[in-house]
């Protein structure tokens, strides 16, 4: 239903995307494009540093990365995703031209068995402190709340609770898990510790917060690079920019895009 949902939006809407290409993925990248173009999910613009051989509005630069940020702040287009830019040189960029000073982002996952499930931090350098957590938590809420979804809210830890007293490390995701959950129920949010048990997680709840930042960015990897789940594009929240980022070793640029264009405001 939350992927019918975003894809019904994405047609209404028929948004501007700007699209970035890098060199080492340009294929997949154009294709990802086109298919999302003839499913009406958008007018895609493709941003890259090569000429490409599509039927597709392009923008050759020497700089993709500002080239594409730049796009969104001349109002160009109404969003963009990374695509198969580097992450470095694009965040870097969305900060300096945009005016952000953090990063955050919520991505939209689904699981082998068809569970669709939004999951922060994904970023290594994201959710690294309660604080951190419940503020990725609330703008994650902001952005589900867009589709018309009251999310609930599992906050992930690095033990079951009878595993107490074996590591002080692992008792510390503990304590901050439920800290971070009971901030959330405090802002109106339906917000639990789920402890580690990611696997009944992903059955209980809409959005998932995972300890920090690498646990997020693994569990990203290990599901969707490695097992069989998938990535439907990550949407930066806390601002009113329509930027949704993308891992370029895996695949379903389409999905992205079609983030971007039901997030956006129609035009």
């Amino acid at each position: 239903m939350i992927w019918e949902t975003i894809t019904a939006r994405a047609v209404v809407n028929y948004a501007r995307i700007a699209v970035g290409v890098g060199p080492q993925y340009m294929d997949k990248t154009i294709e990802g494009a086109e298919i999302a173009a003839e499913r009406s999910y958008a007018r895609v613009t493709l941003v890259g540093s090569r000429p490409m051989d599509t039927a597709l509005d392009t923008v050759i630069s020497d700089t993709p990365d500002v080239a594409l940020i730049q796009l969104l702040k001349d109002g160009k287009v109404d969003g963009i995703v990374r695509g198969s830019l580097g992450a470095n040189s694009t965040l870097r960029s969305l900060k300096h031209i945009m005016g952000i000073k953090k990063v955050l982002r919520v991505s939209l996952l689904k699981s082998p068995s068809g569970k669709f499930f939004f999951f922060a931090p994904i970023g290594v350098d994201e959710g690294w402190t309660v604080d951190d957590k419940v503020e990725l938590g609330a703008a994650g809420i902001s952005l589900i709340r867009k589709f018309g979804i009251e999310p609930r809210v599992g906050v992930l830890s690095g033990g079951r609770l009878d595993d107490r007293g074996r590591s002080p490390i692992v008792d510390k995701t503990m304590d901050d898990a439920e800290a971070v959950a009971k901030a959330l129920r405090e802002k109106g949010i339906r917000a639990q510790h789920a402890t580690i048990l990611f696997e009944d997680a992903i059955n209980e709840y809409e959005y998932i917060l995972a300890p920090d930042g690498i646990c997020g960015n693994l569990m990203f990897r290990a599901l969707c690079l490695v097992g069989c789940g998938e990535g439907y594009g990550a949407p930066l929240v806390g601002y009113d920019i329509v930027y949704v980022d993308t891992s370029r070793a895996g695949t379903g640029y389409d999905n992205a895009i079609c983030m971007a264009s039901a997030l956006a405001s129609k035009k």
